[in-house]
């Protein structure tokens, strides 16, 4: 089955015709779809009717799998799916969702932020993949925003100034952002900080990209107020409408998108209703920049 892909976003993001996941990916297919990530950066699968299995048949077709361990404040006793994927849902291990308040749920919020996935790993995630097993009546999108459209919309001061920044990721200071302070001491450690680089250069493209993330809380070298308010502004320059597409969400969805080149954000949705979305993650290739002595 030959693979089709025509763009539908502004200046990204593209729909795929000619792949069923239920089957095995020919070589050709394998290609075509890493052709089309390097190219749209995003990319829509529609009527994936499968299973957990499948999922994880095709992403490990593509590469690597990233383990979901210790990303999220769920307990390993309250997981409700395997660590190969990493559950961005709203629900508990009984298929309920949370209660509004719990911490869990909260923690999850975050995720209405826009981020780049395991941005707060010292290896940040290459491709996540989310198939919509379970949607709200109402609201739930995903928005993605093309982060090298954003580095070439800089002005030429600008870029000269990113180049060669690195930042400090962590969770906690996601988080934070939405006044989510409950941390123990444990989720304290596995949350410390990692070190990436502000600008990325694609492997393949040799496109950069602003490397931007709600995980991003300070830049090395620079006060903190002044790292805070100069990452603001790049993040309010990387979401400006030109630069983003909206994904409304239809049962059998699977999308997939390049952490290396996009943040994205989930949107609201009635708290009460289920939203169960299965995410698989690709490794990505080592780390962006050096890491701090321990």
């Amino acid at each position: 089955m030959t693979v089709a892909i025509r763009q539908i976003g502004p200046c990204f993001a593209g729909e795929v015709a000619g792949v069923d996941m239920r089957r095995p990916l020919e070589p050709d297919q394998v290609a075509a779809i890493h052709a089309g990530m390097d190219k749209y950066a995003v990319l829509v699968f529609h009527d994936q009717n499968i299973d957990d299995a499948q999922q994880l048949a095709f992403t490990r077709s593509l590469g690597e799998i990233e383990q979901a361990i210790g990303t999220s404040l769920r307990a390993a006793s309250e997981y409700r799916l395997p660590t190969t994927f990493a559950d961005v849902s709203n629900l508990d291990q009984h298929d309920k969702p949370f209660a509004r308040d719990d911490r869990r749920r909260l923690f999850g919020i975050g995720n209405r932020l826009w981020h780049s996935d395991s941005s707060f790993k010292i290896v940040p995630a290459k491709y996540s993949l989310l198939h919509a097993v379970g949607l709200p009546s109402k609201g739930g999108n995903t928005e993605f925003a093309d982060m090298r459209a954003a580095y070439d919309a800089l002005d030429e001061d600008t870029k000269r100034e990113v180049e060669g920044l690195v930042c400090e990721h962590s969770q906690m200071f996601s988080r934070q952002q939405i006044g989510f302070t409950d941390f123990t001491d444990q989720e304290r450690q596995r949350f410390r900080p990692v070190r990436q680089s502000l600008v990325r250069t694609h492997p393949v493209t040799g496109r950069k990209s602003l490397y931007l993330s709600s995980h991003a809380g300070s830049i090395v070298g620079w006060p903190i107020p002044e790292a805070r308010a100069f990452l603001r502004d790049l993040v309010e320059h990387a979401t400006q409408r030109q630069f983003v597409h909206a994904h409304q969400w239809r049962l059998g969805d699977l999308v997939m998108w390049d952490n290396r080149q996009t943040m994205h954000r989930a949107r609201p949705f009635p708290a009460e209703e289920a939203r169960d979305m299965r995410r698989t993650t690709l490794a990505g290739d080592g780390p962006t920049a050096a890491q701090a002595a321990a």
